[in-house]
């Protein structure tokens, strides 16, 4: 599960829309020519460049282009598939799913640093045994780890565990049964328990890519000066501001290729035109980090930037109404892409929080209350412009146990149905102030986490009105993301506005956030019980199948039950690009796409326009 939803504080970076000029590849004399440099904004900044330290959606949209997993997706196919990256073959596997065996194509390269003292480096297995230790590694305080953990990989939480208990630094020359490297290409993973799906993990490129220790050990243990072996390196960095990320020059002979379905239109026309193309396609990538929806708009429309990700909300309806392209927009050759995600935005209630949390059946009902009070169409139509469904549970569109047609509680606006299970429970105007007190008497006061930003002060809006209605008080906590993030991780909050998506086709990510062992991690609820961390382990063992999916629904009842999640929206995005990029579509759970797409000058009849 990614978590997606960030607010910071930063802006447009004025130089960062300036002509750059970029020494081509293929003239052969040096002549100078005008780079092919793709721009387009995030709305929230990048949290680090460290796959160990990182958990947002932005983040890992900077990170696998520039390292490398053993597997990735297929850029085109639709449902998807996952092919190898930097291995040789597909990984081999042992009959009950717990042993996992990959080799490393040799003649692969890291990008040139000094770390490496002059020689070339190659990419080896030993790569990704130290890059998969380093999130155990407790200096590295990784999100990740809590997850990680619950893969099972043999004799690594003793490791982790050693180097707590002795404070001492982590053995990363310690071998383990878990995860060794066979020989000099070869690694094998070994887990305590089946794995069956273990392949998507491999997959995961923006956390599970290559790192090289010499770099780590020459310039600190978070990785600031990102090396790897992918297509693009970081050329400029100004933290929550900008980034530049330049073609790889020692980037391996890698040729577009895919597999899109026999009736996919669009893929098979984007494969025709690049079947055969050296990867990447263009020299350079610039984004801003632009928060507020406004003037990211405007930078697309005033052909600023090349790319509109995520169009805001406030402007999608008018840059394709009824699903086509506005006429001036398309006028300017400007495509739309309109896009079910497979992510949510839900409340997370902090099950530790005298107030909101507890098992209780008055503290479930409380949450329960609150949930059937949330008129999550009222937010989707004035915070989102109509632009996604009401949801009904944790599972994600576009996941393995998704059923569209599933209908629960969580996607209930019943404030009748609220004040009277608050009235049964005692949560009742005792001093008639006019707002409900608890049951002791003392007051019943939400403290809700927010951001400042205009999209998030309309959700805010609305859940204020609808507990006014329901006759509770709420104040708002305002900070920027990161400090958001951070609170809810270590348990200091009380309710918090976020949103997560979906990193692999298994629905399993979604589960993560009932696990009890993932507190601090994914689960930021904070919830235990033992009946929904059993049912995430049956999730993990299972293989596809019926007895699987009934674990699913079962896990998902439950959870719906005691309500640490209220689940708003399932979002619909937009997504368009300027005339001159070719070859665009969104990924599906992966990241990495810049080395699909391509820059025609030509095609956008002209000079783009710059910042003044």
């Amino acid at each position: 599960m990614t978590i997606s939803r960030r607010t910071v504080v930063a802006g447009a970076a004025a130089g960062a829309l300036a002509p750059r000029l970029a020494w081509s590849a293929d003239d052969g004399v040096g002549t100078p020519v005008a780079a092919k440099v793709m721009r387009y904004a995030f709305e929230v900044a990048e949290t680090s460049l460290d796959p160990a330290h990182i958990v947002d959606l932005y983040s890992r949209t900077l990170t696998p282009h520039i390292f490398e997993g053993l597997y990735t997706y297929d850029h085109l196919a639709r449902p998807v598939k996952i092919k190898p990256l930097t291995a040789d073959g597909m990984p081999q596997h042992s009959d009950d799913f717990r042993v996992w065996t990959a080799r490393v194509r040799p003649g692969i390269y890291f990008a040139a640093d000094p770390a490496f003292k002059g020689k070339r480096r190659e990419l080896v297995a030993q790569d990704y045994v130290y890059s998969w230790k380093r999130f155990a590694d407790p200096v590295n305080k990784s999100p990740v780890w809590s997850g990680m953990e619950t893969e099972g990989y043999l004799g690594l939480p003793e490791v982790r565990e050693r180097a707590l208990k002795e404070r001492k630094p982590f053995d990363y020359d310690h071998e383990i049964e878990g995860i060794r490297a066979i020989d000099r290409y070869t690694i094998r993973f070994t887990l305590k328990e089946p794995r069956p799906r273990f392949l998507e993990t491999l997959a995961g490129g923006d956390l599970y890519g290559a790192v090289a220790r010499e770099v780590v050990e020459s310039y600190g243990p978070e990785v600031d000066h990102p090396v790897g072996t992918g297509p693009f390196k970081l050329a400029q960095w100004r933290r929550s501001s900008f980034l530049a990320f330049e073609r790889n020059p020692d980037f391996r002979e890698m040729f577009y290729d895919a597999d899109p379905g026999p009736d996919d239109a669009e893929g098979q026309a984007i494969l025709a035109r690049f079947k055969g193309r050296r990867l990447p396609m263009i020299d350079r990538v610039e984004i801003s980090i632009i928060e507020e929806e406004q003037p990211r708009w405007l930078s697309f429309v005033n052909g600023e930037a090349d790319v509109a990700y995520r169009v805001g909300y406030q402007f999608a309806p008018q840059a394709m109404p009824n699903g086509k392209v506005a006429p001036n927009l398309a006028k300017k050759g400007i495509r739309g892409y309109p896009i079910v995600e497979a992510a949510s935005n839900y409340y997370l209630f902090n099950l530790d929080d005298p107030v909101v949390g507890g098992y209780s059946t008055a503290q479930v009902a409380l949450r329960r209350a609150i949930g059937l009070g949330i008129d999550s169409k009222k937010i989707i139509n004035y915070a989102y412009n109509g632009l996604g469904q009401v949801a009904q549970g944790p599972t994600l569109p576009h996941t393995s146990a998704y059923d569209p047609k599933l209908k629960t509680e969580c996607g209930d606006y019943d404030p009748a149905r609220a004040r009277a299970l608050l009235d049964l429970f005692g949560f009742v105007d005792k001093n008639g102030d006019g707002w409900r007190e608890r049951p002791d008497g003392s007051p019943l006061l939400l403290r809700v986490s927010t951001q400042a930003q205009a999209r998030d002060r309309k959700i805010s809006e609305v859940f204020d009105n609808c507990m006014r209605v329901l006759g509770i008080r709420m104040e708002l906590v305002i900070a920027q993301w990161p400090e958001n993030l951070k609170a809810a991780r270590s348990g200091k909050y009380q309710m918090w506005s976020v949103g997560g998506s979906a990193a692999a086709p298994d629905s399993e990510g979604a589960f993560q956030k009932y696990d009890s062992r993932q507190i601090g991690g994914q689960n930021m609820a904070r919830i235990r019980l033992p009946a929904l961390d059993k049912l995430y382990d049956r999730i993990q063992t299972l293989p596809d199948g019926p007895e699987r999916l009934d674990a699913f629904r079962e896990a998902e009842r439950i959870g719906l039950a005691y309500l640490p999640y209220k689940y708003v929206i399932n979002r619909v995005s937009l997504d368009m690009t300027q005339k001159r990029v070719v070859g665009y579509r969104r990924p599906v759970f992966w990241n990495d796409w810049w080395q699909y797409v391509d820059i025609d000058d030509g095609a956008a009849g002209g000079a783009r326009k710059t910042a003044a």
